[in-house]
Formats: C-alpha cells, sequence, structure tokens
C-alpha cells in the first residue's frame, strides 16, 4: 500500500518537472530504483509508488526485469487535475476491478483459443505449486500474474489503456495478499472457476464468477463493496 500520500506526490511532482524540463524523454528508460532514489532524496517504497501513478497517468510503464520506460514526457508538463495523483485506497482498487474484471472475462470467454486457455492454466499452476509450497509471495505474484494474463487477451484496442490502470491497480493492492495460505487456496478455487466459464465459453457465467471472487477478496481484506447490485450467486 501507499506508505504517505504527502510523500508521493511529492515524488509524483518532482518526476513530471524533472519529465518536462527534458531530463528524460520518450522512449528513455528512467535510472534504476537505487541510483534514482538516491537522485531524488527518497525511499525505494516511495519511488515505487510513485512511479504506479505516473503509470496510471500514462507517463511511463515498468517493464519486469528492464526498468521504467518513459512513455510520454511532453505530457508531464500538462498541469494535472487536482487529484490526480492522490493515491486510491483498496476500496477504490476493489471497485474498479469489480467495474471492469466481469466484462473483461465475459469478452475473453467469447475470444480466448485453446492457447489462451493454456496460458491462463499454466498461471494458475503456479499459484497452485506456491500453495502447496506455503509460499504466500510467490502466490501473490503468480495470482496478479493470472490477471495480467486475463488482461493481455482482451481485443478491444481502446479497452487496452483503461485495462492497464486495472493492473497498476491491482499491483498497488498487492500488499494485502500475501496473508494466508488459506486465503490463496481460495483465489485459487475462485479463479479455476473463472477458467472453466472461459473454456466452456459461458460468457455470463465467467462474469458472474470474477464478481463473485472480487466480493470475495474485499471480505478477505476487511471491505465492503458499495455496489449498485451485488450479484450473490453466480
Amino acid at each position: 500500500m501507499i506508505s504517505s500520500s504527502t510523500v508521493v506526490n511529492a515524488v509524483v511532482d518532482k518526476l513530471r518537472k524533472a519529465l518536462a524540463r527534458g531530463q528524460w524523454r520518450s522512449g528513455d528508460m528512467l535510472p534504476g530504483q537505487r541510483e534514482l532514489a538516491e537522485q531524488l532524496g527518497i525511499s525505494r517504497p516511495s519511488l515505487r509508488e510513485a512511479v504506479t501513478v505516473l503509470e496510471t497517468l500514462g507517463l511511463v510503464r515498468a517493464l519486469p526485469g528492464k526498468g521504467v520506460l518513459v512513455l510520454d514526457a511532453e505530457a508531464a508538463a500538462q498541469e494535472p487535475a487536482a487529484d490526480s495523483a492522490a493515491p486510491a485506497s483498496l476500496a477504490d482498487v476493489l471497485e474498479l476491478r469489480y467495474t471492469l474484471e466481469p466484462f473483461i472475462v465475459g469478452l475473453v470467454a467469447q475470444s480466448a483459443n485453446s492457447q489462451d486457455i493454456g496460458q491462463l492454466r499454466l498461471t494458475l499452476m503456479d499459484m497452485r505449486e506456491a500453495q502447496e509450497a506455503g509460499d504466500n509471495d510467490a502466490g501473490a505474484k503468480a495470482y496478479i500474474a493470472f490477471h495480467e494474463a486475463l488482461f493481455a487477451l482482451t481485443t478491444n484496442p481502446i479497452f487496452q489503456s483503461v485495462v492497464q490502470q486495472t493492473g497498476n491497480a491491482l499491483k498497488q493492492s498487492a500488499g494485502m495478499l500475501r496473508n494466508s495460505p488459506e486465503h490463496l487456496a481460495a483465489r485459487l478455487k475462485e479463479n479455476e472457476a473463472v477458467v472453466r466459464a472461459i473454456r466452456d465459453r459461458n460468457s455470463a457465467q465467467a462474469s458472474a464468477q470474477m464478481r463473485q471472487h472480487i466480493l470475495a477478496e474485499g471480505q478477505r481484506m476487511g471491505i465492503h463493496l458499495n455496489i449498485p447490485d451485488e450479484h450473490p450467486g453466480p
């Protein structure tokens, strides 16, 4: 979770100003975490949270194993909205996921081929192996990888930018996923139900299973989602 909204907002502002004055241009990679944190005089956790905010704004993209790519340095010069860098709460993250992910899996159920489903099953296997090994960190990573694999199967090009925000929000809440083997087992079971519905090309069932999963996530985190219709049954 974001450690301090004041610190993170200050870091975001510093990085936006650096991009705006041309310190890094579109297509450049930002310095490594350690180096950049030292340059800015901040902690690496605060830097990571700031990068998440900049990703949500479409200014950079974190590339696993490679670093942070600058996407749109010119946009950094534009004045942000008053609350654009405000950190999201876990309830905010879950509400975004509840709004988008059921629709995403409904689309995926209509278009996924056997190779796509095989890739989803591989990520579920990683979750199962992590569960059997009692490795909660690996389980959290596999859980995020599963949902990112779902996002990657979205065929609507306009939807891709919105999906990126969902992925960022999911990573932001990752700290809450490292809690107990029982929770990992429940997530695995719920995600397996989603994949079965996708395999059966049952869009309505896939969407319903994803809604149930996100509601269950809220319960595990002690969060009641304020939504118009909770869809109590799959």
